[in-house]
């Protein structure tokens, strides 16, 4: 058995993907730059190998995949802000695109054909109809979710052209914490709902902006798709074994079919804190899309995943419990 390339591997999903194929006997590699990646992260991943580096480097990819026997790729390595992207495309592309291309070509030149691509729900853009399938159109509002987009199209090509077979799965809202609590979501700067509505519970913030309240939803905030951070990972590891088994290219979307206003949102961090919560009205963010929700009837039926914690009370409970032992994220 071949070990595992994790770009990205240092990082919120990367990290709970990587505690998870430890656990099932997998040997690791996580490759990451650190720029937004922790390199604490390690101290709760025995066992994992680690490089430092940039999936641009080709050179460097190729050496990693001959040094350590590399047969698979799970590629998280990207930024990932919606709001960023608006602002700085290039960046996005640049990273998301550029610097991908290089990663599938050294993988490529040493013979790796298996792929499991960390894809994104803002690939769809505005909702069409909810459950979003498989099917659903997929119409980015934002250069983050063209450059995944992109990238899907790009690994249908290497598979024509090279036959590297590849998963991509798209989740919706990525949440919550490692429910042993060894590992935890800590971004600079912080930008997703859920961490930013327990920190206003925790007093390291004055309030949670709720940007919009005139979206066509019931109580006119955004609705979306929380999936706790372990049923990712989980997800990540039935694509590599399914890719291993001989599956064909092809994308799964990652939901738990129910969707939270973000009204919804804090009121459950009131339940689940005790704490305050002071919310203000802010203008929609440029690129925001009113309403995501999956459907996982795909991959349920082929792979058989099911979110394990899927309630949202779960989900912001395990997230509180670390941020509540970690104040300054891994830092301590």
């Amino acid at each position: 058995m071949g070990a595992i390339l994790v770009t990205g591997g240092a990082g919120y999903i990367g990290s709970h993907t990587t505690k998870l194929l430890l656990k099932k006997g997998y040997e690791v590699v996580i490759y990451d730059t650190l720029e937004l990646g922790h390199r604490q992260v390690l101290n709760h991943l025995p066992g994992a190998k680690f490089v430092q580096g940039d999936i641009g480097d080709g050179s460097l990819i190729a050496s990693t995949i001959q040094e350590n026997q590399i047969d698979s790729v799970i590629h998280f390595a990207a930024y990932a802000s919606v709001p960023d992207s608006v602002a700085d495309p290039v960046k996005y592309y640049q990273n998301n695109i550029v610097k991908t291309l290089a990663l599938l070509d050294a993988i490529n030149s040493q013979g790796v054909k298996h792929v499991l691509f960390s894809s994104s729900a803002a690939t769809f853009g505005e909702t069409k109809y909810v459950p979003i399938d498989e099917q659903h159109p997929q119409f980015p509002t934002n250069p983050y979710g063209q450059t995944k987009l992109d990238a899907e199209h790009i690994l249908h090509w290497y598979d024509v052209a090279f036959g590297i077979k590849s998963i991509s799965l798209r989740y919706f809202c990525a949440a919550g914490a490692d429910p042993e609590g060894e590992l935890g979501e800590d971004h600079t700067p912080e930008t997703h709902m859920i961490p930013l509505t327990l920190f206003a519970a925790l007093g390291r913030r004055p309030s949670i902006k709720m940007f919009g309240s005139d979206y066509p939803t019931p109580d006119g905030t955004g609705i979306r798709d929380y999936v706790h951070v372990t049923d990712l990972g989980q997800a990540h590891v039935l694509g590599l074994e399914a890719l291993k088994n001989g599956a064909e290219t092809t994308a799964y979307n990652l939901g738990n079919g129910k969707g939270y206003s973000v009204k919804e949102v804090i009121e459950t961090g009131r339940k689940v804190t005790g704490r305050e919560i002071v919310a203000e009205s802010a203008p929609r963010r440029p690129g925001d899309p009113a309403e995501l929700i999956a459907s996982s009837a795909k991959i349920e039926r082929e792979l058989g995943w099911k979110p394990q914690f899927g309630d949202l009370p779960t989900i912001m409970r395990t997230a509180y419990e670390w941020f509540e032992k970690h104040p300054n994220g891994y830092e301590g």
